[in-house]
């Protein structure tokens, strides 16, 4: 055997330049595959977990996926608001144990604001039930408080203690701007990989009152200046929805129905968990078909090694033909080709597995800063470990046709090369 090895070796060696660029070949398709699989695992995970610990999400009667984009995802807007009188009244039942109002409608420079109160930095969960944390600063205290997202802040180049001004709407324009009531930063986030990172939050309060002097989405002749606000009853009217948890989550359905039951005015309450499931399988082709490509390129890779083995046997004629003369069995021929296929499929992995994560490491900290999203280096799970078994599987099989091929050529053409 280690005689064989050695042979391998040296034959391997005389058509270094064909085994490179075999082994690049491989290594390039698996790192393609491998990359692709953890990138599209890691982005389900990171969807799924957008939010963590919430039982239910309530908005005004529309679809489940519209509530679920506008409240979680800040894309979209609601068809209508919820009125702040049922928001407290469902919050009050003795089966509820914390909510969290959200008030949409409103951005700054592009990034969405998030109206909400103290209880959003209390019960808001992401992924495996982590809270939100502050990278500098704290909550908001003052009614023009502002707490940032750590994307915002990247983005705009925002410090604790600028002021900023905010859009009526989702696209800022110079006539729908509240700029006669600037917000100070009181607090920059930490990041989580959610849409968390790239919102601007403020009070329920603040909400009302830079909205106080507007009607039908027009600043009304009524200027009422940021200090001269402060002294009007700044109670909410509306929410755009809100997110509760429960004292005991076998309950949640029984409470979803009684909201979605709600006789004072339509509301709908989705269950997360639930709904992003459902999103996901709708979002979740485009994963898959990324997937089938990689395939389809690893496979072109073996293919290419294939050719590289089957363009060689004209050149390793007289070599086979020496090898059965000096007494080589039939099957040590095809087994010097299954070695050599995986030596190419070793070196070819162990390049993989460097690219793959150098690569990692490099885009990690681009696809926060630039996404948000998270990815967690690690090592391979087990389906990843099977699609590398399965690789070598099948670059052996491959390698049995040059291996056969040679076999029965070897002893035909002799020791005479034929021209």
């Amino acid at each position: 055997m280690k005689a064989l090895l050695v042979l391998t070796w040296k034959s391997a060696w005389a058509r270094k330049t064909s085994l490179i660029l075999a082994v690049l070949s491989i290594a390039v398709s698996l790192t393609l595959l491998l990359g692709v699989d953890i990138v599209r695992k890691q982005a389900k995970n990171s969807f799924l977990n957008t939010i963590s610990q919430t039982d239910l999400i309530v908005g005004a009667r529309s679809g489940p996926m519209n509530l679920l984009l506008y409240s979680v995802f800040r894309i979209g807007n609601a068809t209508n608001n919820i009125s702040y009188d049922s928001f407290q009244k469902i919050s009050n039942d003795p089966k509820v144990k914390w909510t969290i109002p959200l008030s949409l409608g409103d951005s700054h420079r592009g990034f969405r604001v998030v109206g909400t109160n103290q209880d959003y930095f209390s019960y808001f969960r992401y992924a495996d039930k982590r809270s939100l944390s502050f990278a500098q600063g704290k909550q908001f205290s003052d009614l023009y408080d502002a707490v940032i997202g750590v994307e915002v802040a990247k983005k705009l180049g925002y410090k604790l203690g600028d002021e900023i001004v905010l859009s009526h709407g989702t696209i800022s324009t110079e006539f729908a701007e509240h700029d006669d009531k600037p917000f100070k930063i009181s607090g920059i986030l930490a990041a989580t990989g959610t849409p968390v990172d790239r919102s601007v939050h403020v009070s329920l309060e603040a909400i009302e009152a830079i909205h106080i002097d507007w009607r039908s989405g027009a600043r009304s002749s009524l200027k009422i200046d940021a200090e001269k606000a402060r002294k009007f009853g700044l109670k909410p009217k509306t929410v755009t929805a809100f997110m509760l948890g429960l004292k005991k989550r076998t309950q949640t359905f029984v409470v979803q129905r009684k909201i979605n039951e709600y006789t004072q005015e339509p509301l709908l309450a989705i269950i997360p968990g639930s709904t992003l499931t459902d999103l996901w399988r709708t979002l979740g082709q485009f994963e898959k078909i990324l997937l089938g490509v990689s395939i389809l390129v690893l496979l072109s890779g073996l293919l290419s090694m294939l050719i590289m083995l089957l363009s060689t046997l004209n050149e390793r004629r007289r070599e086979m033909a020496i090898l059965r003369a000096v007494g080589a069995h039939a099957h040590q021929v095809i087994v010097l080709f299954m070695v050599e296929t995986l030596l190419i499929l070793a070196v070819g992995t162990i390049v993989a597995l460097g690219l793959l994560y150098s690569l990692l490491f490099v885009l990690k900290p681009i696809l926060l800063d630039q996404y948000g999203f998270s990815i967690n280096i690690g090592w391979l799970d087990t389906e990843q470990f099977l699609m590398i078994l399965l690789i070598f599987i099948m670059g052996l099989l491959f390698s049995l046709i040059p291996g056969i091929i040679a076999y029965r050529n070897s002893l035909q053409d002799g020791l005479t090369l034929k021209f």
